[in-house]
Formats: C-alpha cells, structure tokens, sequence
C-alpha cells in the first residue's frame, strides 16, 4: 500500500502524456492533408528565424506593453515547468525534492528563489491580461469572431495559468513551513538562515506563512500533497488542452517560423501549368501544330487556386493551427479599418474549424468522407476575400509570421481560374488586358490621344 501513490502517478502521467502525443499526431496527420511543399532552403537563416521570432519574441514587443507581458508569461511559464522534472522523480520513486541533492543548496536556492519570483511575475501578467481583453475595451478583442468559445478559451487559459501558480507557491509555503519550523511556531531557528529551506529560497511564498498558522499538522500535509497533485494534473490537463485552444502557438510557432517563407512579402508564386503554356507561347521555336503528348485518361488534373483545405500546402495549414487568434493582423487590415467584412484572424480561424471539421470526419470514418462542405462559401464568404488590398499589412503583423494573404490569393485564383467569378470590374480590366494589353478600354494606337488635345 504504500507504493499505492507512485502507481496512480505513473498511471497519470502515462495517461496524460499518451493523450498529448496521440492529440499531435491527428494534428501532424490533417497538416499532411495539404500539398506537399519545399521550404528547406536556407536552414541556416531559417534557424536564426526560429531563434528570433519563436524564441526571442522579437515581433511580440513591438507592442512594448503587451509584449513585455507576454514575454514574462511565455518564459516564467517555461522556466517554472523546469519543477515537473523533479515533481515526475518524485512522484515515481516516492523521493522529495530530489533536485536539492543534484544541484547542492547553494545552487538549488537560487533555482527556487528564480522559480518564486517568475511564479509572482506570470500572476501579474495574467491578472493584467485578463483585465486588459475582458474590460479594458480594445477593439481587436471585441470583434465577432471572438464571441462565444474563443473567447472563453482565452479566459480559461489565464485562470489555468492563475491557478498553478497558486498551487506552486502553495506548494512551497505549506512545504517550508513543516520542514523548516517542523510544525512548531513561525521563529526562524538560529544557524539555519544559510540551510535548504531558508527564506532566501522561498522570497514569495514565505509571505504565505501567516495564513498557514492555525493549520493542524494533518492539515498542513493535506495541503502541500493537495497543492503538489493540483500543479502536477494541472500542468497534465493543461498539456492536452493545448488541442483544443488557441494556444497551440506555444509549440507550434517553433516549426511555424522555421518554415516560413523567405520570399519577399507580396511575391507570388506562379503555377507550373500555365508558366509551360507561357513559356511555349512565347518560344518562336515552338511548333504550335505539333501534337499535343498523350494524357493519362486517369489523370485528375491540377487545380487552379484552393477551394477547400486539400487545395492548400502544408505550411498554410500549419499557419491556421499556429494562429494565436491576437488579432494584430486585423488591426492593421485597411479593408477591416473601413468597415469591410474581411478580417485575417477569421480567414486564419475559418481555415483551422474546417481542418478540425475534416479531421472529426477522419475519425469516424476511417478516411475522409465527402460531406458537401467546403472552406469556400461554407466557413470564408467571397465578399471576404474580394475585400483584400493583398497589402501585406497582416504579414508583417503577425507575431509568428503566419500568412493569411496566402490563403486569399489561393481562393480568389479558384474563384477566377476555375468559376471564372470575379466582380465586373475585375472581368472588364482582365478583358482588357487580354484585348488592349493594358487594363483600359482603349485600343493601343489611341493611348497617345490625350497628349493632342488641346
């Protein structure tokens, strides 16, 4: 019975870190839904990419407030998660605070006294967050696609947050108070300042001592154990929750920016269908009554441009599970600032709730069943799309260089190249491209006209 502990431990980190794996392979496996595309070029540059955006949070504090913020949760959380290491040791080989015989006290204070301070600053941080998207009035968090569970996603995750730093520090004061003052009246005990659990170890959580005063000794144990199996499942649940938020960013923006594109921002890509049909028009060696080469009658032929998830790369793909729904890109969108419908957070949204849409679809039935459901018309609205400047301004947005433009420009070519459904004046300019050679309806021989009127 008493190894009773360490079995429902072990069967609890099992459990929830086979759940967390299973939940990234149904992930990896809808981003490998999309086409194939090469983006190995340059790993060294990709790699410093990584290290800056991903890492570093270079485009997080271009917004210094919130960025600081940000940056304060992203690596308190981070660091503090270092204490799983010693809570999985513990929890399996029935040890306590087994760090402190590896790191030695000198080292081990520092690492807890830091562990502390990051606990304090990340409750700061969230509180901030939490009054700052829910009351302080920004727009970009008032939008509509926001209402109902991203928004409560959100919410959730900053009180996930709150909570296990409580649970940490409780953890700790409940702790330092029976081993330090072994259950006794709160004296610091002469010759003990420099020893493992002195003050200097714990600079937050001894504050939290006063309130511990009147607990029995039963009761004191019931709550480090409570607090010490909350941090523990919590950072479990957390972990897996992952799959259902928002805040897949926090893994996914690593890879995200890694395979980024390096093109400059705007560049788009030419299909290779129509680049040989070009290249054959304009080659004065090309004999255009030979013989067209034999097609395979199986053949699907290549799409023009993106109806649905499966018509988009990988890394688009990855981009909409990568979104941190922050909506920095819309912003600084110019159609959204005049009203218009679009808003590239929603494009990003729209395009994940569709790829989950298709994963649910995989699951239960073994592969993909057509359901009459497409990202087109059904989750992105072609009034959204017609409504893009193709400015860039999104892009250069993002705090982790997802690309919504890229999504747009892939359906409004499926909208043109395949349905030929383009708003009129579009079609007038494009005929008279293809008549004229320019976008206006006159003929070239009259272009010069105006330079002779008087």
């Amino acid at each position: 019975m008493q190894y009773i502990d360490n079995i429902i431990f072990f069967i609890a980190l099992v459990i929830g870190f086979g759940i967390f794996f299973k939940s990234f392979k149904e992930i990896y496996r809808n981003i490998k839904l999309g086409k194939k595309i090469v983006r190995s070029d340059q790993p060294s540059v990709r790699w410093k990419i990584m290290g800056r955006v991903a890492l570093g949070q270079s485009k997080m504090v271009k917004k210094p407030i919130a960025g600081f913020l940000h940056v304060i949760v992203y690596v308190g959380f981070i660091i503090i998660n270092f204490e799983l290491l010693e809570i999985i040791i513990d929890g399996i080989f029935g040890t306590h605070r087994f760090l402190f015989g590896i790191l030695g006290s000198g080292f081990y204070s520092f690492f807890t006294a830091t562990l502390e301070i990051l606990a304090l600053l990340v409750l700061i941080a969230v509180v901030a967050f939490f009054i700052r998207r829910n009351f302080y009035g920004i727009k970009r968090f008032q939008m509509k696609e926001l209402f109902g569970w991203p928004k409560r996603d959100a919410n959730w995750i900053l009180i996930i947050e709150f909570a296990l730093m409580v649970a940490f520090l409780t953890m700790n004061a409940s702790d330092y108070y029976m081993d330090l003052h072994k259950l006794q009246m709160i004296e610091m005990v002469p010759g003990m300042e420099n020893d493992f659990l002195s003050g200097a170890n714990f600079p937050v959580s001894i504050h939290l001592l006063p309130f511990l005063n009147n607990f029995s000794d039963s009761s004191l144990h019931i709550i480090e154990k409570s607090a010490w199996w909350f941090h523990f499942l919590g950072i479990l649940f957390f972990m897996n929750y992952l799959y259902y938020s928002k805040h897949l960013h926090i893994i996914l923006a690593f890879p995200n920016t890694w395979f980024s594109n390096l093109k400059p921002k705007g560049q788009f890509n030419n299909l290779d269908s129509v680049t040989k049909e070009i290249k054959l028009m304009m080659d004065p060696n090309a004999d255009p009554y030979a013989a067209a080469p034999e097609v395979d009658p199986n053949e699907v032929p290549d799409k023009f441009g993106a109806s649905d998830i499966f018509d988009l790369n990988q890394v688009q793909l990855l981009n909409a599970y990568s979104c941190t729904e922050c909506g920095r890109c819309t912003a600084v969108c110019p159609a959204n600032m005049t009203g218009k419908k679009l808003s590239p957070r929603k494009i990003m949204m729209d395009t994940r709730d569709r790829i989950e849409e298709v994963g649910k679809n995989i699951n239960k039935n073994g592969k993909f069943v057509d359901d009459g459901k497409k990202l087109l018309d059904d989750h992105i609205q072609r009034e959204e799309l017609w409504a893009c400047t193709t400015c860039n301004a999104c892009v250069e947005a993002c705090p982790v260089l997802i690309d919504p433009l890229s999504i747009i420009v892939e359906m409004r070519r499926f909208l043109v190249m395949e349905q030929s459904s383009a708003p009129s004046e579009l079609n007038t300019m494009m005929a008279n491209v293809e008549n004229n050679a320019a976008p206006w309806a006159y003929n070239q021989a009259d272009r010069l006209n105006w330079a002779n009127e008087n």
